[in-house]
């Protein structure tokens, strides 16, 4: 009774497996590999099982539902398209009041005369009027980063320069109801 690896088909009450089994010393004790497991010895004759000899192959299997394999995925990091920030009115276009001027992920335009910020710092028109941009001294306030970052590391004397947006009012026509005096 040597040991001997065959490859035996089990009929149980539910369904037909393939397993294959070893056989130590006696043919009623066998060590069970069902889906790579290996289980603990077992009488057979207690299970009621039906054992016929399958063939003397390993490969002999049932092939039960398994997942569909996926597709191939792509890194398509950098390709997405740009928020379009920037200006969006010229020097000397006319705007309304709550035009958009100017949309910017950090500071490069600065609100000047007439002109308000977003809280995701957008430039918008307060007054009707003309865009007019300028170049103007920045002074920082002395507790923000810029003040501690950047000016600290400016030779003595240099001025920072800013690009502002500012809007030129319209001017007003005499348009004016006089109220009598009393």
């Amino acid at each position: 009774r040597a040991n001997r690896i065959c490859s035996l088909k089990i009929l149980t009450y539910t369904s037909l497996l393939t397993v294959s089994s070893q056989f130590i010393d006696s043919p009623q004790f066998c060590f069970f590999k069902i889906c790579g497991t290996r289980l603990n010895k077992c009488n057979v004759d207690r299970f009621h099982c039906l054992l016929i000899p399958g063939q003397l192959s390993l490969l002999d299997s049932v092939r039960f539902a398994s997942k569909k394999a996926g597709g191939s995925s792509k890194n398509l990091g950098g390709k997405s398209p740009g928020k379009r920030y920037g200006f969006k009115k010229q020097d000397g276009n006319f705007v309304h009041a709550g035009n958009i001027l100017a949309t910017q992920r950090l500071m490069r335009y600065h609100p000047g005369a007439h002109v308000g910020m977003g809280t995701n710092k957008t430039l918008f028109a307060l007054e009707d009027g003309y865009v007019r941009f300028t170049k103007e001294v920045y002074v920082p306030s002395p507790r923000s980063p810029e003040a501690t970052q950047v000016i600290t590391k400016l030779p003595r004397g240099a001025v920072l320069y800013k690009t502002f947006i500012n809007v030129l009012p319209v001017k007003q026509e005499g348009k004016f109801k006089l109220v009598d005096m009393v």
